[in-house]
């Protein structure tokens, strides 16, 4: 029997789109291009997530791949909340249903030891019992170690959870611990179904 939904935070709960983040700076197609490739496609990027690099340490490393016009673009892309936070459509309310039938509620991310500076700013961030985030663990999905610590730290069945993460590999990260799933494709209406198929007895969906 499913207790536990466990929900990735990127992508989820809250739309996550680099390609996105750089539209919002006013550069040209080159630099977003050079944008692209030196910041989110780095591997300081991931090191921020895993929680092994500080952010300014992140910085000046890409910052040596960009001409200096681009520098300042560097940190504020660092910074991608503060350029747009939006949550995902529908998503809230999923949330506050799941809660209302009992649930318990987890976070897993991938994220830096930022997260908890905007993490409060989603209106879905009340529902949750507890987060685990990669940053402050040093380790990153999905990597096994990273779902055994959930399990061990809020004393979870692994067969009692469920987990939501638009990573295909993620998802199967979270399989080779016992633990099922399913990729969000951005469609709340069609997790809600994969969700009632759980055995979550979430309502009917409203036309």
């Amino acid at each position: 029997m499913i207790k536990n939904i466990v929900f990735d935070m990127g992508g989820v709960l809250l739309h996550y789109s680099p390609a996105h983040f750089i539209d919002l700076l006013s550069v040209n197609e080159d630099d977003k291009l050079r944008l692209m490739r030196e910041v989110f496609q780095t591997v300081e990027w991931f090191q921020m997530d895993r929680g092994t690099i500080t952010e300014p340490a992140a910085s000046a490393a890409m910052k040596k791949n960009l001409p200096p016009h681009l520098h300042s673009a560097v940190d504020r892309l660092i910074e991608w909340w503060k350029l747009e936070l939006r949550p995902m459509e529908g998503m809230a309310e999923l949330l506050a249903e799941l809660k209302g039938l009992g649930c318990r509620l987890y976070l897993l991310s991938n994220a830096t030891v930022r997260q908890p500076e905007y993490f409060p700013r989603l209106p879905a961030s009340q529902y949750f019992d507890g987060q685990l985030v990669s940053a402050f663990y040093q380790l990153l999905k999905p990597q096994r170690e990273i779902y055994e610590t959930l399990l061990r730290k809020f004393d979870l069945k692994a067969e009692e959870c469920f987990f939501v993460d638009d990573s295909l590999a993620n998802v199967e990260g979270a399989y080779c611990v016992g633990i099922s799933g399913t990729v969000f494709d951005g469609d709340v209406k069609r997790l809600r179904e994969v969700l009632q198929r759980a055995g979550i007895p979430l309502r009917p969906e409203q036309n």
